[in-house]
């Protein structure tokens, strides 16, 4: 029988940050699979279009930086959206090196479909809105000290 870690334990699982933040994104991804799968998307993909429905026609590499994504990740999704006609790939006329991503019409009409996401999330997530707000502060706070 193992006993039960104390709370000032530094190597206590339940102790530890990056487990938190771990086992809540899993949670949270398989909170979003279903509701995602209706519209026919995963969540990375989601992530891809959250970010292009605020700012469409970006660079592939403006769309990784905004996301946290290097290329070989972002590729094959853009390649999966582009297939399912959600999104298009083109070079910039201005600079060959570039390659910008649009939104087509049924990308964009996807949002429409992914409104009440947001809503069932925050109310499966059991928190107000103001507690959603400050950790949502919180978590912007611990990306820019980790990314720094």
């Amino acid at each position: 029988m193992t006993k039960p870690l104390k709370p000032e334990d530094p190597l206590g699982l339940d102790n530890q940050l990056c487990f938190a933040l771990y086992s809540s994104s899993l949670l949270m991804t398989k909170l979003y699979k279903p509701l995602l799968g209706e519209i026919g998307l995963t969540y990375p993909q989601y992530l891809v279009m959250l970010a292009l429905w605020e700012e469409d026609g970006v660079t592939v590499s403006r769309l990784g930086q905004r996301l946290y994504l290097d290329s070989g990740t972002l590729t094959p999704l853009l390649k999966r959206l582009e297939k399912a006609g959600l999104v298009k790939r083109e070079r910039n006329e201005k600079d060959e090196r570039q390659v910008l991503v649009r939104l087509t019409p049924e990308g964009k009409a996807v949002k429409r479909q992914a409104a009440s996401i947001p809503k069932k999330i925050m109310t499966a997530s059991g928190l107000s809105l103001g507690e959603i707000i400050n950790l949502r502060k919180t978590l912007k706070k611990l990306r820019g000290a980790l990314a720094a």
